[in-house]
């Protein structure tokens, strides 16, 4: 270090405190380098926070703005990046969400980006106020209202809307009583057509009694219908949910008022109805319940998958690739559900809880699959689709290892440019990847080195006797066909790895959890209000998270039987390769929502996090998942057996090589994210052009 550096370190002791906390072992950066890498990182938090701020602050100390990077280097070197041991300090709302934060940097905790507890919304930003706000108050509004959003809020649902009044003004003004509500008709045909900028308000007058009635009998049924159907299709877009609660307001207040006590002017008095803007995109932040809007969205298809799946058993009314397509879309609401649900309990108990709770309910998800496919092919007896659960399991290591990391470097790297991450933490779920898949694939090796190399279909021409045989299929005898070397040898290397394997998960969760827990060094900061931890509302109690986890999980069992039951037509029919529908769809699938937190993990710069995802996710595969099944098939023969063919041998082998050596410097950018996921899409083409898997 050069002396410059020592002077201005010994001098930022005598200063202010830092805003990051060393490890005592290691070397100090500068006071005035931490508060440049910290103003990097962070541009959404003000420069002096106030402690009294009810909103959270995570200081994730080993990343910093490559933005910042020259002028880093004049005051702090590379090796005080790597050398020092850097403290991860959360300041959070309240204890709930500090522990749901802190169990994010645990070893074998899944990673869950959504709060758990209630934020209150006046310490929200003014872009998240709006997304609440009942369209009941007037905004100061600067630009054109004819926006692209507006005009296509005409083209959906304004131009029917208005038709719609227009004809009920009709039908009241026939009736006489009505003709009041008539008028009001007339006066919302105009207003739904183009709402924005325009104020319903409410003036103090009497209304006529019959008309009320020839209202609620004639018009007021129509329109609901009218308003129910325009909630419906602008709530399932997401992005036009303010159209949708125009439409409740409407529905729900201003149709139950006397025509009389309903102007349309330019704002005055009491608001009832202004709206600015039928399109924001930041609606996917919005949350009901802290459930996120799709995932509420999409809970519907579940229902429709189950009663479609189950009522319509001859595929009389869907075919069996519609049923198909529908109950591997219902995985990803229910994988939403089962992860909130984990997040809630692991930050309301301690880490021993959260700790099994990751490792039950945490591969639940991919188990209801792996099970319902290998049961559907023992009872159909057909080994294909013990080839796919091997190549879902592949898909599920290879994209986890590739394809979420490098996704997560890209986005994360096109807005920080360059971020950095503890490379410490991360050799060891590195070392733990390396262990399972040693693991995993030692008996498809042990297979190779003394199988038998067996070939079908040799031909021969009569009276050839110097060109070689013409064989078709040949391959090692990797399968309990060779019954000698299976039962006396295989078999029991198997059993063996089922039990190590176990073993070293939970030697891993032992010393990153109590005995080298500083390795992560999280540190829960006291800098908050007084009283902020107490009266934190939960969105999910403890008895309610169990609730939803076991429901979740039964109907996740219930989707995965419907889909493994109507995939047979097609891997039999389909021209694509079976290998490729299991390391894809099969593999991925389930995995969405995780890939969405290390998306929202890398827009952060957090970007541990978000390679913490795909190896949390990788390492449960090969030491939890896959003993299970090895334990299952003890239990019940369903023809699983531990060895791989070489294609997926070979792929694992190789990625993981490649993610560890990306990994050593502790930085990433959007080109190491490009190499990964590139690396990913070829593994893909080897699955798509590859000949179906033996069996299929």
């Amino acid at each position: 270090m050069s002396t410059d550096v020592e002077s201005r370190r010994r001098r930022s002791t005598e200063s202010s405190e830092p805003l990051w906390d060393h490890d005592p072992k290691g070397r100090r950066c500068s006071s005035q380098c931490d508060r440049l890498c910290v103003a990097g990182a962070y541009l959404e938090i003000p420069d002096t926070p106030s402690p009294c701020t009810s909103q959270y602050f995570g200081h994730y100390t080993p990343k910093c703005l490559s933005a910042h990077r020259h002028s880093l280097h004049s005051r702090c070197t590379d090796d005080v990046w790597q050398e020092a041991s850097i403290r991860t300090t959360i300041r959070a709302d309240n204890e709930v969400e500090a522990h749901k934060l802190a169990n994010n940097y645990r070893f074998g905790f899944r990673k869950w980006k959504s709060h758990v507890t209630e934020r209150p919304i006046e310490d929200r930003s003014d872009v998240v106020k709006e997304l609440y706000s009942d369209l009941n108050y007037i905004k100061h509004h600067s630009g054109s209202l004819v926006t692209v959003g507006n005009v296509i809020y005409v083209l959906l649902f304004g131009w029917w809307i208005s038709l719609f009044y227009f004809l009920v003004s009709l039908l009241m003004f026939c009736t006489i009583a009505g003709i009041p509500y008539g008028k009001l008709c007339v006066q919302l045909s105009g207003y739904f057509l183009w709402p924005f900028g325009k104020a319903l308000q409410k003036v103090s007058e009497k209304s006529c009694r019959l008309s009320t009635y020839v209202w609620l009998v004639l018009g007021y049924p129509l329109l609901a219908v009218v308003h129910f159907l325009a909630i419906f299709l602008s709530w399932m877009l997401v992005f036009t949910i303010p159209v949708s609660k125009m439409n409740v307001r409407t529905l729900s207040i201003i149709l139950l008022m006397p025509p009389e006590e309903v102007i349309i002017r330019t704002v005055k008095k009491v608001i009832l109805l202004c709206c600015y803007r039928a399109f924001n995109w930041y609606y996917y932040k919005f949350t009901v319940d802290g459930i996120n809007v799709f995932a509420v969205n999409l809970l519907p298809l579940v229902i429709i998958t189950l009663v479609i799946g189950y009522m319509d058993k001859d595929n009389y009314y869907v075919s069996s690739e519609a049923k198909f397509a529908t109950a591997v879309s219902s995985i990803i609401p229910l994988s939403y559900y089962i992860g909130m649900g984990i997040a809630s309990i692991s930050a309301q108990s301690n880490f021993a809880v959260g700790a099994v709770v990751n490792a039950t309910f945490g591969s639940i998800t991919e188990m209801a699959f792996y099970i319902t496919a290998l049961l559907q092919g023992h009872r159909a007896g057909n080994k294909c689709y013990a080839e796919i659960v091997k190549s879902a399991l592949t898909g599920t290591l290879l994209g986890c290892i590739l394809f979420v990391p490098g996704i997560c470097m890209i986005i994360g790297g096109c807005k920080h440019r360059e971020q950095r991450f503890n490379s410490r933490s991360a050799g060891v779920s590195s070392a733990l990847l390396f262990i399972s898949i040693g693991g995993v694939f030692a008996p498809t090796l042990f297979s190779k080195a003394y199988g038998n190399f067996i070939c079908e279909g040799c031909n021969n021409l009569p009276g050839n006797t110097t060109n070689p045989f013409l064989c078709n299929n040949c391959h090692y005898d990797l399968s309990e066909n060779n019954r000698p070397l299976f039962l006396s040898h295989i078999e029991p290397l198997v059993y063996t790895i089922s039990v190590l394997l176990p073993a070293a998960y939970l030697i891993g969760l032992i010393f990153t959890l109590k005995t080298h827990s500083h390795i992560y060094d999280i540190h829960t900061s006291d800098a908050h209000c007084h009283g902020a931890d107490h009266g934190a509302v939960v969105h999910w109690s403890r008895s309610r998270a169990v609730v939803v986890l076991i429901l979740a999980t039964v109907m996740m069992a219930a989707c995965a039987d419907l889909s493994t039951e109507h995939i047979k037509p097609i891997i039999s029919n389909s021209s694509v390769s079976q290998y490729f529908i299991g390391v894809t769809v099969l593999a991925m699938v389930p995995e969405l929502p995780e890939i969405v937190n290390g998306i929202q993990f890398a827009l952060q710069n957090n970007i541990s996090l978000s390679l913490e995802v795909g190896s949390c996710i990788a390492v449960q595969v090969c030491m939890l998942q896959i003993p299970l099944l090895i334990l299952f098939n003890a239990f019940y023969d369903v023809g699983f057996v531990l060895i791989f063919s070489d294609l997926h041998l070979w792929a694992s082998i190789f990625s993981v090589i490649l993610v560890n050596y990306i990994f050593m410097d502790g930085k990433s950018d959007y080109f190491q994210g490009t190499a990964l996921v590139v690396v990913y899409l070829i593994l893909l083409a080897l699955y798509f052009f590859a000949p179906a898997p033996l069996g299929c």
